[in-house]
């Protein structure tokens, strides 16, 4: 059955190029512009300042320049609070407009004003949406024998609202069903372990905790990964199908697959 919820920006996190989660999109935005203008920076930077108060400011440059969001009250008590104790301290803050007239430093401040964008989540679970998949774990012994699953996958759609939709729930479901029949009834394999192929086959070769393993597999069965054949790598791969199939405004994607019941993998990502 689908279901549909509307976020506001801070139930949801973004990651940047560099692994960190931010908490909206301001901090995304923020973040791609040092990372475009080659600059060094820290997420989330820890300053004590002279009379032994500390905060936790958005960004630290390499230069020892500091930026804070302001995305709510409490950071413009924060950001108001540091200049106050410490006004030489090369700070600034960025921020939507309606917090404008409740800050000091003008002069300092720039705005992004994101009144009439909304984000919002569709998310997407149906047991239609399923696929079946043999796969080996060498480097584990238990999964280092050839097995299967069935897996189910539930997917979170994240954009920027257009006419009050993210994306069509029919369009979407069609798109996720396209996306993991590109991996049903596949063997997913590390491609490390591919030591031969020819016309028709892909060798699969590898020395395990259970013993030496040889097989010859028809290539048309075979799906091969850059890495480990596990439950999150295969979120990921999935991710990598649907990605190019989104609309424009659609800014990122988590994809949950279970393996087997009450445990599974969860992998959140931001689309370019």
């Amino acid at each position: 059955m689908s279901n549909k919820r509307n976020l506001v920006e801070n139930d949801i996190k973004y990651l940047n190029n560099n692994g960190d989660y931010l908490s909206n999109r301001t901090q995304l935005s923020l973040s791609n512009l040092l990372s475009f203008l080659g600059k060094k920076y820290e997420v989330n930077s820890v300053i004590k300042l002279p009379q032994g108060d500390i905060f936790t400011v958005d960004f630290k440059t390499d230069d020892e320049k500091y930026i804070e969001v302001i995305d709510s009250n409490d950071d413009l008590i924060k950001f108001n609070r540091i200049k106050s104790i410490y006004p030489e301290l090369n700070i600034v803050a960025i921020g939507s407009s309606k917090y404008a007239g409740k800050l000091t430093e003008f002069e300092s401040i720039f705005f992004f004003d994101t009144k009439y964008e909304k984000i919002g989540s569709i998310f997407i679970e149906d047991p239609s949406l399923s696929f079946d998949y043999a796969h080996i774990l060498p480097l584990v012994k238990k999964c280092s024998i050839l097995h299967g699953h069935t897996s189910t996958v539930m997917v979170e759609i994240i954009g920027r609202m257009e006419n009050g939709l993210v994306i069509d729930f029919s369009e979407a479901k069609s798109l996720i069903k396209e996306a993991i029949n590109e991996l049903d009834h596949k063997f997913f394999v590390n491609s490390r372990y591919i030591s031969a192929k020819d016309n028709l086959y892909y060798h699969v070769r590898f020395d395990g905790p259970q013993g030496y393993f040889d097989l010859q597999m028809p290539k048309s069965t075979v799906y091969i990964l850059s890495d480990e054949a596990t439950v999150e790598n295969l979120s990921k791969e999935i991710i990598k199908i649907l990605a190019p199939k989104m609309p424009k405004n659609i800014d990122a994607l988590g994809v949950y697959i279970y393996e087997g019941v009450n445990k599974g993998a969860h992998l959140l990502a931001e689309l370019r």
